[in-house]
């Protein structure tokens, strides 16, 4: 089976990180790049990206397809039918912890024209989820200096956690 045959591994670590979440007492949270192709209340949308609670307890009906995210959820108390294409998500973590993972943001123009010539992915845009050091007594780095370097390692000892930059 070749490469372009296979189908995303997206959906299947969305529903694994999903479920490590809830197996662990954890909430899971989505981040979602809204655009027309997503179905969620816009006055909850800010810089083009909405996050959701996707625990069980926040939502009805819940279910992780290969290709959607269906669920029912309340905003501001109004309940509200919530369908999110799997390529939208950005990014799951577990909101008391910050563990978690983030995917390039996928562009369907671009997937639809790769259809038809095999070519180089385009560059993915900076995800909007960063690695940091889990501990609350550190401030992450800074990317705002300018330079190109990536921050050092966090030390020994310390696990890696996912911290939402805005």
């Amino acid at each position: 089976m070749d490469e372009t045959s296979t189908t995303s591994t997206r959906p299947y670590l969305l529903r694994a990180l999903h479920e490590w979440c809830s197996d662990n007492g954890l909430t899971p949270y989505l981040v979602v790049q809204a655009d027309d192709s997503v179905q969620v209340p816009p006055a909850f949308v800010q810089d083009g990206q909405i996050v959701l609670n996707v625990s069980y307890d926040a939502t009805s009906g819940l279910q992780m397809d290969n290709d959607f995210i269906h669920f029912k959820a309340r905003f501001g108390g109004k309940p509200h039918e919530i369908i999110l294409p799997v390529g939208r998500v950005v990014a799951i973590y577990a909101r008391e912890t910050g563990q978690g993972m983030s995917f390039p943001p996928e562009d369907p123009q671009l997937m639809d024209a790769a259809a038809f010539a095999p070519a180089e992915p385009p560059a993915a845009k900076a995800p909007v989820v960063q690695l940091v050091s889990s501990t609350k007594d550190e401030s992450p780095a800074s990317s705002t200096d300018g330079d190109d370097e990536p921050p050092p390692p966090p030390p020994a000892g310390k696990r890696p956690a996912l911290k939402l930059v805005k």
